[in-house]
């Protein structure tokens, strides 16, 4: 799964301290809610949202505690599938991991917040962040080179077109 992070200009929420209100807007920011004006998500509230509910309900409730797909449709009274389509875009935020399920002698995967600690599972999404902006600016740096050569192969095949009539009046007239 590609790493998936939107990235924001915003002022920090720490002046919040409603927990709901806090991760609802983080949630939003970071791309794993859509952003909405009327403060609800698909057919209700956000609060009631499957994506909000599986974070705060489940994952943040007791973040060391691994998750098998089948306990978070029931505790969200939802099928697998939705499960799995919320799970991976957690999984793109690098936010979760998969734990290994062969305690349970079927080979299920559970799924936990990263670390078991919110900030610690942070640290590892802003570590790809850094990554993937290095690697942008690799390519920045490398298109800019690019069309330095590029330009300067132009400008050495043909002179830049002569001004139209219209332009060279403008230069010299009065205003």
């Amino acid at each position: 799964m590609p790493f998936e992070l939107q990235l924001r200009y915003a002022t920090p929420l720490t002046p919040v301290n409603d927990f709901d209100e806090v991760l609802v807007e983080f949630l939003r920011l970071v791309g794993y809610l859509s952003p909405s004006d009327d403060g609800r998500g698909g057919d209700g509230p956000v609060g009631e949202s499957i994506a909000y509910r599986l974070m705060r309900d489940c994952l943040l409730r007791d973040p060391a505690r691994a998750w098998y797909a089948e306990e978070l449709a029931i505790a969200l009274k939802t099928p697998k599938s939705s499960v799995y389509r919320h799970i991976n875009k957690l999984k793109s935020l690098d936010l979760l991991e998969e734990v290994g399920g062969a305690q349970d002698g079927k080979g299920r995967k559970g799924y936990r917040i990263r670390y078991g600690n919110l900030a610690r599972a942070w640290d590892f999404t802003e570590a790809n962040a850094q990554n993937a902006l290095k690697r942008y600016r690799e390519t920045v740096n490398h298109v800019q080179a690019l069309a330095e050569k590029w330009s300067a192969a132009q400008l050495q095949q043909a002179p830049a077109p002569a001004p139209t009539p219209k332009a060279a009046k403008s230069k010299g007239g009065s205003r």
